[in-house]
């Protein structure tokens, strides 16, 4: 696992990443054409702002480069322009609710953004059995299932959800995490691949139940 950033700014990048929480909420909340335009128009700022960012405008490196240079990634700090996981946070968010129904997008959302968070501190932590070249660990994979798991069981209590949310939501979170812990050999970013993974397996129960 080289290369990485330091733990603190692992935390710090993770805070920021669970900070998008918001986005769930929204999507219970507002009507399915106010999130399509809000989620785009922020997908078009934060491309821009990254764009900026790179190419050394002042505006752009005195705000975002001043707070999240030191967070981004190697693979982000390539001398060709390369899009931190941001903007696929959020085009993950406008992929979720333009495709799949209210409670389906909002779990895989969630799933991502907890799962995600809980599978990167636990692994750089506590991971001592490396998968995928050593990219990855089996025990932060694991906390991603388990978080993924509490999340699949919190939105079919509180919403209701027959059965066969439960199952085919657990089937997507394995999926979700072999896509999170396998991110460099699918050519997919993991905050785009997760909420995908989830949500189609939870659409095809939907379609079968």
């Amino acid at each position: 696992m080289s290369n990485q950033i330091s733990y603190t700014q692992e935390v710090l990048r993770k805070s920021i990443h669970l900070s998008s929480l918001w986005m769930v909420v929204a999507m219970g909340f507002l009507p399915r054409l106010v999130n399509i335009v809000l989620f785009a128009v922020l997908l078009i700022g934060c491309i821009v702002t990254e764009y900026g960012n790179h190419k050394g405008w002042k505006l752009f490196t005195m705000t975002y480069g001043a707070l999240f240079n030191r967070m981004l990634r190697e693979k982000e700090r390539q001398e060709s322009f390369r899009l931190s996981g941001a903007p696929y946070l959020i085009g993950a968010a406008l992929m979720s609710v333009a495709l799949f129904p209210t409670v389906i997008a909002m779990t895989g959302f969630a799933v991502m953004l907890i799962g995600d968070t809980v599978a990167a501190l636990i692994g750089r932590r506590f991971g001592r059995h490396p998968i995928n070249a050593g990219t990855k660990s089996l025990e932060g994979s694991l906390a991603f299932c388990i978080a993924g798991f509490l999340i699949i069981l919190f939105f079919f209590f509180s919403y209701a959800q027959p059965m066969m949310f439960l199952f085919s939501g657990s089937i997507g979170v394995v999926v979700a995490a072999l896509a999170e812990a396998y991110e460099n050999r699918i050519y997919l970013d993991d905050n785009f691949s997760i909420p995908l993974a989830v949500g189609i397996c939870l659409f095809l129960g939907q379609l079968v139940s």
